[in-house]
C-alpha cells in the first residue's frame, strides 16, 4: 500500500521546530527499560531531523497514568536511553505543556532534541482535548507522527495536533504500512496467515478481511478451542468464546481447505510452571483439562504450510507461550517463519514479544511495533494517527 500521505521528506524542516509524537511506551521492570526496541525504531526520524538541523521536540505516552503525573510513568528512562543511542545528552523537561517547555523548545539549537514528559499525565491527552492539542502545538512549526502503535487511537498527541499543524509521517510509519499494506494488496503466493491469542472476537473483523486474501489461514492460542467447539469437539475447562461459535462454524464451512485448526493440542488441568502437561488429540480432551498450546502433529502441518509460503502475517501466540511446558507451538511457528524463504511479518504484540524472547526477531522481514494498530490494519480499518496527516 503505497502511503499517500507527505512524510518527513516532502517537508523542509531546517531551522524549524518539528514536533515528533514517538513511541515509547517501553515495557519497564523496576525502573529500567527490558525492551528498547520501540525505541530504536524512532532513530532513524530523529537523526534524518539532526542531520536536517531540526529543532527536534520528542512526545510520548508511557503506560496508563490516568491523566495525573506519577512519577513511575515518567519518561526519564527513555531520556537516559535516548542520550546512550544518539551520543549526546537529550534533556527531559519536566511537563509537555505550558510557558515554562514553550520557553525550553525557543531556546532549542538547530540539531537539537528535547524530550517532553509523558503526555498522558493531562486528562487532555486520552480526551483528545482540542484546547490541550493547541497547547502542543505551540511547540512545533510542523507536527511529525512516527507513533504507529498508538496510530489507531485518536488522541492529542496523535490525532488533535494534526488539525492544527501541518502533519506528516516519519520513516517509522512508513515502513510499517509499507509491509503490512503489500502482505495484504500485493502477496507474494501462497499467502498464509496465522492467528492466535485469546478471543475469536477481538479477531472477527480481521479473519473476514484475511479470509478473501489468504490461501491458508493457521488457528491457534485460545481461540483455536472455540473452532473446535464450533466442531462439536468437546473442550474441557479450555477457553471458549460462546457468543463466536456460530461464526465460527459459519467460517469453516465456507473455508473447510482455507481454515486449519489444531488437530491435537497440548492440556493440563492447571496453568502453572508445575502443571503436568500432556498432548492429545483434539476430541480427546478430559472435562476437568485446559487447552494451553498446539501440539507436535500440528506445529508439523503449520511448519510445513509457512515452509512452502511466499508471504506469512502472524498476529497472536500459539499458547501460554510465559509458560515454559506451553510455548513450544509458538516457537515452532517463529522458527518456521525465520527458516522460510517467505516474506514474514509479525504483527506486535504477544508475537513481537515471543520472537524477541526466542532471538528470532532479526530473521523476520518485518516485526510491526503496534498490537493494537497493526490489528486493525488487518481488519482493514482506517487509523485516524494517519488519516489526519498531509495527504501528498
Amino acid at each position: 500500500m503505497a502511503l499517500n500521505k507527505k512524510t518527513v521528506r516532502d517537508i523542509e524542516v531546517a531551522g524549524k521546530r518539528v514536533l515528533v509524537r514517538c513511541d515509547f511506551n517501553v515495557p519497564l521492570k523496576d525502573g529500567a527499560i527490558t525492551d528498547d526496541r520501540r525505541i530504536e525504531e524512532s532513530l532513524p526520524t530523529i537523526k534524518y531531523l539532526i542531520e536536517k538541523g531540526a529543532r527536534v521536540v520528542l512526545c510520548s505516552h508511557l503506560g496508563r497514568p490516568d491523566g495525573v503525573p506519577n512519577p513511575a510513568f515518567s519518561l526519564a528512562p527513555v531520556a537516559a536511553r535516548l542520550t546512550e543511542l544518539l551520543g549526546f545528552s537529550v534533556v527531559l523537561v519536566p511537563d509537555c505543556v505550558g510557558p515554562g517547555v514553550e520557553s525550553r523548545v525557543n531556546s532549542l539549537s538547530s540539531g537539537q532534541v528535547l524530550l517532553l514528559e509523558n503526555v498522558r499525565f493531562h486528562k487532555g491527552e486520552t480526551d483528545n482535548d482540542p484546547a490541550f492539542a493547541a497547547k502542543l502545538a505551540r511547540l512545533g512549526d510542523v507536527f511529525v507522527n512516527d507513533a504507529f502503535g498508538t496510530a489507531h487511537r485518536a488522541q492529542a498527541s496523535t490525532e488533535g495536533v494534526a488539525h492544527v499543524l501541518p502533519g506528516v509521517a516519519g520513516f517509522l510509519i512508513e515502513k510499517e504500512l509499507k509491509y503490512l499494506g503489500d502482505s495484504l494488496d500485493e502477496p507474494k503466493r501462497p499467502f498464509v496467515a496465522i492467528l492466535g491469542g485469546a478471543k475469536v472476537k477481538d479477531k472477527i473483523k480481521v479473519i473476514e478481511s484475511l479470509l478473501p486474501k489468504v490461501d491458508h489461514l493457521l488457528i491457534g492460542g485460545g481461540m483455536a478451542f472455540t473452532f473446535l467447539k464450533a466442531h462439536g469437539i468437546e473442550i474441557g475447562k479450555s477457553l471458549l468464546d460462546e457468543e463466536s461459535i456460530d461464526f465460527a462454524r459459519r467460517a469453516v464451512v465456507a473455508n473447510p481447505t482455507k481454515i486449519v485448526i489444531p488437530a491435537d493440542v497440548v492440556v493440563a488441568t492447571e496453568l502453572s510452571p508445575d502443571a503436568k502437561a500432556r498432548t492429545t488429540r483434539a476430541e480427546l480432551i478430559h472435562h476437568d483439562e485446559i487447552g494451553a498450546d498446539i501440539g507436535e502433529v500440528t506445529q508439523k502441518t503449520f511448519t510445513h504450510i509457512v515452509s512452502n509460503a511466499g508471504t506469512v502475517v502472524w498476529n497472536g501466540p500459539m499458547g501460554v507461550f510465559e509458560i515454559p511446558a506451553f510455548a513450544a507451538g509458538t516457537r515452532a511457528v517463529a522458527q518456521a517463519m525465520a527458516d522460510s524463504q517467505a516474506v514474514t511479518i509479525v504483527g506486535g504484540g504477544d508475537s513481537a514479544a515471543a520472537v524477541e524472547q526466542l532471538g528470532l526477531a532479526e530473521r523476520m522481514t518485518h516485526v510491526s511495533t503496534g498490537g493494537g494498530a497493526s490489528l486493525e490494519f488487518l481488519e482493514g480499518r482506517e487509523l485516524p494517527g494517519i488519516a489526519a496527516l498531509q495527504d501528498r
